[in-house]
């Protein structure tokens, strides 16, 4: 019989379309699923309420899976997974242990770490980086160097390679005798305020959303992804961020229509992000092209901007979606981020640090290297453009309903009135306690232009 594998779960919380345990499972001997909570990302506060919240689901739900196709369930430790993993290996007898490939610094010092905790014991580490991207880092690379810098000719490289097939589940799963541990409670990872609207995690929570949004809407994705108000984006990105479904397999189902490539083009870019920082790690808290910012320190500014109390109603109410959901329209984290770091002149890891506060979606590379998008000390090609919001909310929000939905205060303001609420009459701006503007857009555009020349 062959020996006991280990898999080690880390952003791949699922069973379907998961090449990582399909391929641990195909060895023919017992399977051994584990998860490790890594206590330096609890102890560091990089595991925050709201996503605590959401992988607790998800691990539950993955527990769940396991049993059903006869495994004894998920085993879960605290503490380093290299001394934990090694210690399961050696109770178990494992051959191999299996994990998903991933590109941040974390993550590559945690494989280091496995490597050598796992050589002097004579178990075989195994890698599978096809688990999390489509196209992982390094496969689709510009002749002689190492990464794209610019998104077009890299989305014409990734669209141009081979993509593997849906891996199915396996149907059964053996796991030895181990003492699976507990679960613990999200206010036990992270403690503090969650939001109120927050998704349910997990893999079936995941597939029921994408099964339900690819027959709805996948096919005026194209058309209609832009939208505030009409909120028809996938809401996937969580269950992507924690690998509760599967990007390969998500589009796979969307099929061929306008809008299902478009929903691939943000998954290239996705994957653009990774092979980013894959190549440069750095770019988590560095600047990838350093503009010479000398960033503006005011703090009220940030606080405005971080409580959704700017007078700026189309940027408050994305502000507070992101405080009441953990989650914000792709729209709007483009609004709000040129409006923080263009428009307030305020540094773009300011921004970074509190979308990770708060977004279930929280991905080093997703979210750093677009708030450097937005800031202009990225990738982006036209570095000083300047997203205007009133210009924003007259093309994504005509008619105010996604501002009503999000800022209460305004929520009898009728039709597109509501993006200006300083123009309304007297009498009526006296009865509503909402800010006047803290920054006039006219003096910050050329504020910030005059800092870049």
């Amino acid at each position: 019989m062959a020996a006991p594998a280990v898999v080690l779960f880390t952003r791949d919380l699922r069973v379907h379309d998961n090449p990582t345990l399909a391929a641990a499972a195909e060895r023919g001997g017992p399977v051994l699923p584990v998860f490790v909570i890594d206590e330096s990302l609890t102890a560091g506060g990089a595991l925050t309420p709201n996503r605590a919240a959401f992988l607790v689901d998800a691990l539950r739900d993955l527990d769940a899976s396991l049993q059903q196709r006869g495994s004894r369930g998920l085993v879960v430790r605290r503490g380093d997974p290299a001394t934990e993993v090694a210690a399961l290996a050696d109770r178990v007898g494992a051959g191999s242990v299996h994990l998903s490939t991933d590109w941040s610094r974390h993550a590559l010092r945690r494989s280091q770490a496995l490597e050598e905790a796992l050589a002097p014991r004579g178990v075989e580490l195994v890698e599978h980086d096809d688990t999390i991207a489509v196209v992982p880092p390094g496969v689709a690379v510009p002749d002689g160097k190492d990464h794209f810098a610019l998104f077009t000719p890299f989305h014409r490289r990734w669209e141009d390679r081979p993509r593997r097939a849906v891996v199915e589940p396996p149907r059964t799963l053996r796991s030895p005798d181990v003492d699976p541990g507990t679960i613990p409670a999200a206010g036990e990872l992270a403690a503090g305020q969650r939001a109120t609207h927050l998704p349910r995690g997990g893999e079936r929570a995941g597939r029921r959303r994408m099964h339900a949004w690819v027959r709805a809407s996948v096919t005026g994705y194209d058309d209609h992804h832009d939208d505030l108000a009409g909120d028809r984006t996938t809401r996937l990105s969580p269950y992507l961020h924690f690998g509760c479904i599967s990007p390969v397999e998500l589009i796979a189902k969307a099929g061929r229509s306008q809008g299902a490539l478009a929903l691939a083009r943000q998954l290239a870019w996705r994957d653009f992000h990774l092979q980013v920082v894959a190549a440069r790690p750095e770019v988590a808290s560095h600047e990838y092209r350093s503009r010479g910012d000398r960033w503006r320190d005011d703090p009220a500014a940030l606080a405005a901007w971080q409580d959704g109390h700017t007078g700026y109603p189309i940027v408050d109410a994305a502000m507070r979606q992101l405080l009441n959901e953990g989650w914000m329209h792709n729209r709007g984290r483009l609004i709000v981020g040129s409006f923080l770091a263009k428009t307030l002149h305020i540094d773009w890891r300011e921004g970074a640090r509190h979308f990770m506060q708060h977004l279930v979606d929280g991905d080093v590379a997703n979210n750093q290297l677009n708030w450097q998008w937005v800031a202009g000390t990225g990738t982006d090609s036209r570095p000083n453009r300047v997203l205007n919001p009133l210009r924003q909310a007259e093309r994504f929000d005509p008619e105010g309903d996604y501002v009503r939905r999000h800022v209460p205060e305004l929520a009898e303001v009728a039709g597109p009135a509501v993006h200006t609420p300083w123009k309304l009459p007297a009498e009526v701006r006296k009865a509503i306690d909402y800010p006047e503007p803290i920054v006039d857009l006219d003096e910050a555009r050329r504020r910030f232009l005059a800092a870049r020349e």
